[in-house]
């Protein structure tokens, strides 16, 4: 029997409108044969408190206690996972994304995005990255495996289990990251993006290896860069500053606090310029090496991570991003472009974009709106569910 959640008095209004989390204070009470039937990670059945089926998802501890699964009465089995991945996969062939030369990496499922909360798969090439976000992901990941492998067919030669980070702490799962099929060298590998390379090691590096969501962005600031010096901070790996030297501009400088991703960034710009190019790569805090720049910089890039993981910390994320924002706007060179970002799903557009406001206040500085950013297309938002919506972006012009 699957254990079955049966919720309170009105508490199924949220999944009459197709969202996929029920809360843990929703729940009234639960059934099972045996307590260890309900454990975190196990399938549940979800039922209004008059008995009416609503849903089928992934129990867990927490505020979150249900990730839905699917509002049908349907079998999760190989069946299910191949034909959820295959629709993902439909998604990014219709972006354009699958057979493209110029661009061989993006992401093929985004958690709520693409109805499977809780996974994350990126391609790299011909290698998939899984990130479970979940003990129920977890379990399934063998299936997950299988079924990437029934869509990509021979265009996949291995399947990269990276999920010890990810996962629930409390969950203790005892996760080790390592492949699920297939093998690697260890090495970093280059992949493509709009036609610039990169060095992408998913073993070793941040995330699944490189940040997929601002491949859109980077382009922008492409076309931005032409005859500018170029600020790029948290840089991680040079992204935005590999294309601002791709789209002309008369030098690039990359700050970041890891030395690591200052040598990876060097790397990079290597890889696409060869040595001697108009570029400079700094291990250093970003916030404090905005305290001086000058009048150096006429493009200033601010990608931080994100300063708000969570609703009880936002007064002083909002502190730090008004902060940030406020010495890049006073310092930057009259007619600058300003890319300001932030990946704090707990940060709304709106609260993000008042923040910059005030930062342009206390700047004292003329400044439009050019552009207002998000996620690409294959990191997709849930119609259903809002809160997938966690990339925000501004592009500014500052008199």
């Amino acid at each position: 029997m699957i254990p079955q959640i049966y919720l309170r008095k009105g508490k199924e209004e949220s999944l009459l409108r197709r969202h996929p989390w029920i809360f843990s204070g929703a729940i009234d009470h639960i059934q099972a044969e045996e307590e260890s039937d309900f454990a975190e990670g196990v399938l549940v059945e979800v039922y209004t408190r008059q008995g009416d089926f609503m849903a089928l998802g992934h129990y867990q501890i927490g505020s979150i206690a249900v990730r839905v699964l699917t509002f049908e009465r349907e079998e999760i089995d190989q069946t299910w996972w191949n034909l959820r991945i295959a629709v993902a996969y439909d998604v990014r062939r219709t972006l354009g994304l699958t057979d493209n030369p110029a661009t061989t990496c993006y992401r093929l499922v985004h958690g709520e995005g693409d109805s499977l909360p809780g996974l994350v798969v990126d391609i790299y090439g011909s290698t998939a990255v899984i990130q479970c976000h979940s003990a129920g992901m977890y379990y399934a990941r063998l299936q997950i495996a299988e079924a990437l492998r029934s869509v990509y067919g021979e265009r996949l030669t291995a399947i990269y289990d990276k999920s010890s980070q990810t996962l629930p702490f409390k969950a203790a799962l005892g996760a080790v990251d390592g492949y699920l099929w297939g093998s690697s060298d260890h090495a970093s590998h280059i992949v493509v993006e709009n036609g610039e390379q990169f060095y992408v090691n998913w073993e070793k590096g941040q995330k699944t290896g490189f940040f997929l969501d601002q491949r859109e962005n980077r382009q922008l600031v492409k076309r931005y860069s032409k005859g500018r010096n170029v600020l790029n901070t948290f840089c991680y790996t040079g992204g935005f500053s590999v294309y601002a030297l791709s789209g002309g501009a008369r030098k690039v400088c990359s700050v970041d606090s890891s030395e690591r991703a200052v040598a990876l960034a060097t790397e990079n710009m290597e890889l696409n310029f060869g040595k001697g190019a108009e570029c400079c790569e700094i291990a250093a805090d970003a916030i404090d090496y905005l305290k001086d720049i000058g009048d150096k910089y006429d493009l200033i890039i601010l990608d931080p991570p994100a300063f708000a993981k969570h609703h009880k910390v936002l007064g002083n994320a909002m502190q730090g991003y008004k902060r940030l924002n406020a010495r890049a706007l006073s310092q930057i060179r009259p007619g600058g472009i300003l890319f300001t970002f932030s990946c704090s799903q707990a940060v709304s557009k709106e609260l993000f974009r008042t923040t910059v406001f005030s930062a342009a206040a206390i700047a004292g500085r003329k400044v439009r709106i050019l552009h207002q950013l998000t996620q690409p297309a294959d990191h997709p938002i849930n119609i259903y569910h809002p809160e997938g919506e966690y990339l925000k972006g501004l592009v500014l012009y500052v008199e």
